[in-house]
């Protein structure tokens, strides 16, 4: 049935945001004058305001990692008036804030191929397999950039979400912070690709992280950026050398030998070393356990512990000489890379049957044939087992429409690694070419659905299949 979108008047959200209606924030017991102070010990009554509120979008996009940038740009290129917020001060997410550098499970119709393609004529990637491949992170940065002020998305930086209200059951509005102060936006249809499922925690859904509600959930892990004297000398310690992956259990082999000859046992038992381009490489070989990533303050603590490992470990490789004379790191990620996060509840959990029998779906927007990643819990399981693939062989699957829409909530769908599905299947499908074909598959959607005031459920996929065909997205 169709469910029209009727945006809350001004006054209306203004009284639900300074009582407290649907909104979810830090602990306050009641809204009191700012000279009476708090009405219990360790809390704060913050003064109620009115903020600036914007209903200027179709489709509103949080996080502009790979599912979300995927997401605007397909929503805009649909027709929708689409806002895009990301907190970093870029586009991409963990291909560029998390200097990612390499892609998995690429090989498929619509944006990844396009994608492809640019990367390919600004000579920004290295190999020819198109399912996985490095690419170099400032490139890409401005590509994202390009492909969205060319499709009429709205984007702004350096803007964190930080809470979310509804009218009913119906997500209407969220709020953000950033320098221009506290701002509300309203529109039919959202979506969060936080990657760490913060819209739909903030908007009431129910969620699961890990194995189980604290843990044990997947390492963190911080890239870094370096430059090496000779990288042709360098060979037998570099994977994807030329965009070469099949060298790449030998090579993390060969480094992690070189990495204990100068002293020291990398928290990660694969450390890897990519050929980004020239003498630049990508260094990762970090893992901090037990970190969920919306504790900030373990958060913090995960951040400092592992820029200071992949220094030390640096300059000791550059006191041995030879081919590690001249190795210095020229940029650390500004986000360390999260695994493990909130995965919202949605209208169908992908699970590990899906994964053992490859399921097939009528809604099905996305094949993953990426098999499970499941990377050590603790420094003690890390020295058994690294890297784990549970137990069995993937079968390529479909990801179901289903799981990008939110079960508690009506108007949030999700895209990218916060969609719905169990631990084992998350290891599988987190992967970044999977983020894009869902986030393109969201957008679609969304776009449908705002244009029509339908809510996503009451769109079938077939119809933004056809959407995206007619777009030449996916043909």
């Amino acid at each position: 049935m169709a469910a029209h979108f009727q945006s809350p008047n001004r006054r209306a959200f203004l009284q639900a945001a300074v009582t407290g209606a649907g909104a979810l924030s830090l602990p306050i017991t009641a809204l009191a004058d700012e000279t009476k102070g708090s009405a219990q010990p360790g809390t704060f009554a913050e003064p109620g305001r009115e903020i600036p509120l914007h209903t200027d979008a179709d489709v509103i996009v949080c996080g502009a990692g790979p599912a979300g940038v995927s997401a605007a740009l397909t929503a805009a290129r649909a027709g929708a008036r689409t806002r895009l917020f990301e907190v970093h001060g870029c586009l991409g997410g963990v291909w560029t804030a998390g200097l990612l550098t390499w892609i998995f499970d690429f090989n498929k119709p619509g944006l990844t191929k396009e994608l492809t393609v640019k990367l390919d004529e600004r000579g920004a990637r290295r190999g020819t397999d198109a399912g996985s491949f490095v690419y170099e992170p400032d490139e890409m940065k401005l590509l994202l950039e390009d492909l969205s002020t060319e499709a009429g998305v709205k984007f702004r930086l350096q803007s964190r979400v930080v809470a979310a209200h509804k009218t009913g059951n119906r997500l209407t509005t969220i709020v953000t912070e950033s320098k221009a102060g506290r701002e509300a936006w309203q529109a039919p249809v959202f979506i969060d690709a936080t990657g760490d499922g913060d819209v739909g925690a903030l908007a009431g859904c129910g969620w699961d992280v890990g194995q189980s509600a604290t843990c044990p959930c997947q390492p963190l892990t911080m890239n870094a950026m370096a430059v090496v004297r000779d990288v042709t000398q360098m060979q037998k310690f570099i994977s994807f050398y030329g965009g070469d992956l099949k060298w790449h259990v030998k090579a993390t082999e060969n480094f992690k030998e070189e990495i204990r000859r100068a002293g020291f046992e990398a928290s990660y038992g694969m450390p890897t070393l990519f050929h980004v381009r020239d003498n630049v490489v990508l260094v990762m070989l970090n893992h901090e356990y037990g970190v969920l990533p919306y504790d900030v303050d373990a958060m913090t603590s995960a951040t400092v512990r592992a820029r200071k490992e992949i220094f030390k470990i640096v300059r000791a490789l550059r006191q041995l000489g030879g081919v590690w004379d001249g190795l210095q790191v020229v940029a650390t990620a500004e986000q360390i890379g999260v695994r493990d996060g909130r995965r919202i509840h949605g209208r169908y959990t992908v699970n590990k049957q899906d994964l053992l029998t490859g399921a097939r779906h009528q809604d099905g927007v996305a094949r993953a044939t990426f098999g499970v990643d499941i990377h050590a819990d603790t420094l003690e399981n890390n020295q058994k087992e690294t890297i784990s693939h549970g137990g069995f062989r993937t079968l390529p699957y479909d990801i179901p429409l289903r799981a990008l829409i939110a079960k508690d909530v009506d108007g949030l769908m999700m895209a990218g690694r916060c969609i719905s599905g169990d631990f084992i299947a998350h290891a599988s499908y987190r992967v970044t070419g999977n983020a894009v074909a869902m986030g393109e598959a969201a957008g679609v959607i969304a776009a449908l659905a705002a244009a029509s005031g339908r809510l996503p459920q009451d769109v079938e996929w077939s119809e933004g299949a056809g959407k995206l065909k007619q777009m030449g997205q996916r043909v």
